[in-house]
């Protein structure tokens, strides 16, 4: 005897209403719930490094930096994710009525990790694409110094620049700003593997 799965499809006020009360959290795509893997101390310390870069050089100006407990909805493709980090310039735009749900970042980073590497630099990034305001998208390889910057440069073109080594720098494009692979991987340690 074979069992029937059904899969069902949430609507994004389903989702809102589980993510709400659920002890993890969850992206959702186009009807679809799916649990976010948790992540790697490599993983953290890079998102943190990356992050506290950002803030300490553009303290004072209009920005905001976010990192992955802000949520990001995405109208066109029906996608709420957690970017690992998201720069805003000037005021967030929020969806709903409170403040956990933002709109319109200018820069985008994800650390990537085996499960979602090829998602990341894939429909993902896509789906990011049609976000008016985004101008940056910045993948950082959590296994090796390996960075692929892509920068918008006019109406459906991105430049892609590929960045490997231990002595690199990462020169951002959406803020006057370059990080040293130094800093972007302090007390990054590529011998522990990952489970």
């Amino acid at each position: 005897m074979q069992l029937e799965i059904q899969n069902k499809s949430y609507t994004t006020e389903e989702y809102l209403e589980l993510e709400e009360k659920a002890e993890f959290r969850s992206e959702y795509r186009d009807g679809e719930i799916v649990p976010i893997t948790g992540g790697t101390t490599n993983h953290n310390k890079i998102t943190l490094n990356l992050a506290a870069s950002l803030k300490i050089a553009l303290r004072g100006k209009k920005y905001d930096v976010y990192m992955s407990d802000v949520r990001l909805w995405i109208p066109r493709y029906r996608q709420y994710t957690y970017p690992d980090v998201m720069l805003i310039e000037g005021e967030p735009v929020y969806t709903g009525i409170n403040t956990t749900t933002v709109m319109n970042p200018s820069l985008i980073a994800e650390v990537l990790s085996k499960s979602t590497k090829n998602f990341d630099r894939g429909d993902k990034f896509l789906y990011y694409r049609s976000i008016p305001e985004f101008k940056e998208y910045i993948l950082i390889d959590q296994y090796n110094y390996h960075v692929m910057q892509y920068v918008k440069t006019g109406e459906d073109k991105w430049l892609l620049t590929e960045l490997e080594g231990k002595e690199k720098n990462l020169s951002l494009q959406t803020v006057d700003l370059q990080i040293q692979f130094s800093e972007l991987y302090e007390q990054v340690d590529f011998t522990k593997k990952e489970e």
